[in-house]
């Protein structure tokens, strides 16, 4: 009886209706047995490797977008400082003073609200 042509491939591959077979049939079914496996895990293996190479460059993508976001709020605080600075060379000295003591400039770098701190118009 050859394991291969037998309809019961399926249990016996699960460990089911083995007592029927001999030495040569069990040795086969474990051949068979150990190439799946080894293929299972060879295909397993790849599919890990895949995912923490797509890992990698996604985490790759984001430091770089992260960086790229950073400079966007560098210059961004750079320009808000300029219209401060422009801002309060266009007051007279005392609007300046109390520019200065009602709001401590790095309040105004920070804020989210800047067109309201500098006085501009309230966007529509």
């Amino acid at each position: 009886m050859m394991i291969s042509c037998d309809p019961f491939i399926g249990r016996q591959l699960r460990g089911e209706d083995l007592q029927g077979l001999d030495l040569e049939e069990l040795k086969h079914l474990e051949t068979l047995l150990e190439g799946g496996l080894s293929r299972l895990v060879e295909t397993k293996d790849e599919r890990f490797l895949k995912e923490i190479s797509t890992l990698k460059r996604q985490g790759a993508e984001l430091m770089e977008e992260n960086q790229q976001l950073k400079r966007q709020m560098e210059n961004f605080r750079h320009e808000v400082r300029a219209i401060v600075a422009d801002q309060q060379g266009q007051t007279s000295e005392s609007t300046t003073h109390h520019w200065s003591s009602a709001v401590h400039p790095s309040k105004v770098y920070n804020s989210c609200d800047i067109s309201l701190r500098l006085g501009l118009p309230f966007p529509d």
